[in-house]
């Protein structure tokens, strides 16, 4: 339930007018205090589109685009949710407007390009998780501030916020061998995107740290969702494939559907096999067991790039940046 003005003065111990004067970014009140009222309406849940901060003009317009190569990894989850969520809020404490539009790959993408150009943008997130490094070149004649959400290629041209993916998917197989004294397998991604082909290089460089060989760890190549995973699953368990005694997956959906495989076979969860996944979304608290997993601050990505694209837009002399968002792990009952 959201918090109003007045509670929010009272929570700070600040007056009413003051909280009013921040939230509607009039002058007043220093720059401390107004941050502080905003990140304590974030946590409370206040309700930024109130009237209040209507009244105040906007200063220009944000597109959030969400890139699908495939759609088999961006889909409709609580993980994209997030980082949509993050990019608006950012955009509202900026005042900024906040614009939301897909772009397909496979349909007449130059098209839709064309079209995007044509809008009175003041600058793009792009959602570049199922992007290939190739394909930012499709975005070199904007003339607007680009940053690129939950991904990092070698140009340097560009802005970047992604997820440290090796720190992530290392500590978490660490933890699994610590935990199991076992050479953990692999549930990897079929589809191939930059996120998890950092994140094997964190898994092979902890199996490697262990003293473990890395060509001997078990893996599975399956579909990044989790009815794609659990079909694949029970399909190589159909086979004969032997299971590793724990498994590292590439995100929890695939963790989540791999579980269910492995139980209908008649294996115990955490007892015979452990798993640990990654990005911690809501469901992993509440199977049985819980799924341990690697959180990643979705929202908080979100609004950073939200800022980091207002900043290049009113500083454009501003250089490229690349910044990595640590990840922490959450320790459930699956291993």
């Amino acid at each position: 339930m959201s918090v109003t003005a007045k509670e929010l003065a009272a929570i700070l111990g600040i007056s009413e007018s003051a909280v009013s004067l921040a939230l509607n970014n009039k002058p007043g009140v220093s720059n401390a205090t107004r941050k502080r009222v905003f990140d304590v309406a974030t946590e409370h849940g206040y309700d930024f589109a109130r009237k209040e901060i209507s009244r105040s003009p906007l200063r220009g317009s944000i597109c959030f685009v969400v890139y699908k190569q495939s759609g088999a990894v961006v889909g409709d989850t609580p993980f994209f949710a997030a980082l949509s969520d993050g990019v608006s809020l950012g955009c509202r404490k900026e005042r900024y407007d906040y614009t939301m539009r897909f772009l397909y790959e496979n349909d007449d993408i130059e098209d839709q390009l064309y079209a995007l150009r044509a809008l009175p943008f003041s600058g793009l997130v792009i959602l570049a998780t199922e992007m290939r490094e190739e394909t930012l070149k499709l975005f070199d004649s904007f003339r607007i501030p680009v940053v690129f959400l939950d991904a990092y290629f070698e140009r340097p041209e560009y802005n970047y916020i992604s997820i440290n993916n090796i720190q992530g998917a290392y500590m978490a197989t660490s933890y699994l061998i610590r935990k199991r004294r076992i050479q953990p397998g692999y549930l990897r991604s079929a589809y191939p995107i930059s996120n998890f082909d950092q994140r094997a290089d964190g898994f092979y460089k902890a199996i490697r740290a262990a003293g473990y060989s890395a060509s001997k760890s078990i893996v599975h190549r399956l579909t990044p969702s989790q009815e794609g995973a659990y079909e694949d699953m029970k399909e190589l368990l159909a086979e004969g494939e032997k299971p590793a005694p724990g498994y590292f997956a590439d995100n929890d959906l695939i963790a989540i559907g791999a579980i269910q495989a492995l139980r209908d076979a008649g294996y115990r969860i955490p007892e015979d096999i452990a798993v640990i996944g990654f990005d911690d979304m809501p469901a992993c608290e509440f199977m049985i067991p819980p799924l341990s997993t690697v959180s990643v601050p979705k929202q908080y990505m979100g609004e950073v790039a939200a800022t980091m694209v207002i900043r290049l837009i009113e500083q454009p002399d501003l250089l490229p940046v690349a910044t990595e968002v640590f990840t922490k792990l959450v320790k459930r009952k699956s291993i």
